[in-house]
C-alpha cells in the first residue's frame, strides 16, 4: 500500500489500471481525487485491478483568500519571489507553492521596490493569500505592516535581527541587509 497527499482534481491514474474508491471520481478514463487527503493503493487478490482512493485527514490546511501563512522562499527574480507554503496560520501544510510579486512586496512606492533587496532565498517570511493565483501558486502579499520576514539567516549563517522594517542586522558580526521585516507582535 502506497500513500499521497492530494488535492481535489488531482489526476490519480488511468481507470484501465486502477479501480476508483472512496474519495475519487472517474472521467473521460482517468481517476481524479475528489477531496483534500491521502491517496492510498491497496491490492486485494479477488479483485482484478488495485483500487484507488483518498481518505480524509485533518491534519492538512489548505490556503484560502485572506488566509495569513508562513513561507519559504525558494528563489528570486527581478518580478517576483517563489515560495513554498508551510503553515495556514498554525496548521501546517504541504506542497503548496506561492507567489509574492513585487508590486504586492509593500503598500507604498511599489515602484521602487526590489525583490533582492525585500528577500533573500531561505527567508521565512509572513504574508497574507490575495488570490488563489494560477495553477501552480497562490498568489501573497506582504504589502501591510505586520507581513514580511521573520526569519533570516546573514551570509556567515547567523540568525539575524530586524533593526528597521527595512533592515536586519547579523548580532555577530554587526553586519546589516536589506530585508522587508514583518512588525513584531
Amino acid at each position: 500500500m502506497t500513500t499521497e497527499c492530494v488535492t481535489p482534481g488531482r489526476r490519480l491514474g488511468l481507470a484501465d489500471e486502477y479501480d476508483a474508491g472512496a474519495g475519487t471520481y472517474m472521467r473521460n478514463g482517468m481517476i481524479y481525487a475528489s477531496i483534500l487527503g491521502t491517496k492510498s493503493t491497496s491490492t486485494d487478490e479477488s479483485a482484478p485491478k488495485p483500487t484507488i482512493q483518498v481518505t480524509r485527514s485533518a491534519k492538512f490546511a489548505v490556503p484560502t483568500i485572506g488566509s495569513h501563512v508562513l513561507a519559504r522562499v525558494l528563489r528570486i527574480n527581478p518580478r517576483a519571489a517563489s515560495v513554498s507554503i508551510m503553515m495556514v496560520g498554525s496548521t501546517p501544510c504541504k506542497d503548496f507553492l506561492g507567489t509574492v510579486r513585487v508590486q504586492d512586496i509593500r503598500a507604498t512606492e511599489k515602484d521602487s521596490v526590489r525583490v533582492h533587496l525585500s528577500f533573500r532565498p531561505g527567508d521565512v517570511i509572513r504574508a497574507e493569500v490575495i488570490s488563489l493565483g494560477d495553477q501552480r501558486s497562490y498568489y501573497l502579499s506582504t504589502a501591510k505592516n505586520e507581513f514580511g520576514v521573520v526569519f533570516a539567516q546573514s551570509v556567515d549563517g547567523n540568525a539575524m535581527v530586524p533593526v528597521s522594517w527595512e533592515e536586519m542586522q547579523d548580532p555577530k558580526t554587526r553586519v546589516v541587509e536589506k530585508r522587508k521585516c514583518a512588525k513584531a507582535f
